[in-house]
């Protein structure tokens, strides 16, 4: 059975596509990325803490 397809029967389409604005917070590409960064920053700050002054992050703040 085949569809009758005239102009009668078609869905009608939007003449604009809307402006959709990325979200300003959750879970987004930036602040994924932004979030990964300052965890490999703060890994880097880690491991030279460590290499400076031979004591690890916890007993450097005093936690240990």
């Amino acid at each position: 059975m085949t569809e009758n397809t005239t102009p009668e029967t078609e869905i009608p389409q939007p003449s604009v596509d809307p402006q959709i604005e990325d979200p300003k917070f959750g879970f987004n590409d930036y602040a994924e990325r932004l979030n990964g960064r300052a965890a490999m920053i703060g890994l880097i700050i880690a491991i030279v803490i460590e290499a400076l002054t031979g004591h690890g992050v916890l007993s450097w703040l005093g936690l240990i």
